[in-house]
């Protein structure tokens, strides 16, 4: 019985870790956008209905410090700024097309 209940709290704590990445309103719209090639600043916002510039900022730097983004300064006039998704953001594709799913299943009932 004990070994059951510490396989649940690993999971627990896995589900746990995930949502410490993903977890908010606007983290997984930013990157369902950047995932259909949006990459600049602007471009994120309007694309995303009602996200203010100062959320997006933050949860921009919330992404790239969990490795899911990276920011690239280009040295041009005026300095240009991309965002970009890492090898390791693609890892949550098939999670981001399941919740898709389920969200579109779940409207429907």
């Amino acid at each position: 019985m004990k070994q059951d209940i510490s396989k649940i709290a690993d999971k627990i704590s896995y589900i746990q870790n995930t949502l410490s990445v993903v977890n908010g309103k606007w983290k997984l719209p930013i990157l369902l956008s950047m995932y259909s090639g949006i990459s600049r600043f602007r471009d994120l916002q309007r694309n995303i209905p009602n996200i203010t510039t100062r959320v997006l900022s933050k949860e921009l730097k919330d992404l790239e410090g969990n490795k899911l983004i990276v920011r690239i300064v280009h040295d041009t006039y005026p300095v240009s700024i991309e965002y970009k998704l890492t090898p390791h953001s693609h890892s949550l594709t098939p999670l981001v097309d399941e919740m898709i799913k389920w969200g579109k299943q779940y409207k429907e009932k």
